[in-house]
């Protein structure tokens, strides 16, 4: 269970968003959390992979030189 305040013109426009397409503020504010941890999931994930990219030693390669190495400047 989980309850948050929210400023009044937040709270004001999702309950606005829930009448308009009957849905219920808990849905939209569900979706939201959803697709936010989403994203930050992902940058994190992005983040570990390039600081081991990094401490590889590894160096990045110009996107113009991986497709002419893959064939695919035509």
């Amino acid at each position: 269970m989980l309850a948050i305040r929210l400023p009044k013109e937040l709270e004001d426009r999702l309950a606005d968003m829930a009448k308009k397409t009957g849905r219920t503020k808990t849905f939209y504010a569900k979706e939201a959390i959803m697709n936010y941890l989403e994203d930050l999931e992902d940058a994190y994930i992005a983040e570990k992979r390039l600081d081991e990219f990094y401490k590889l030693g590894e160096k990045a390669v110009p996107l113009s030189q991986v497709r002419k190495e893959l064939g695919l400047d035509t």
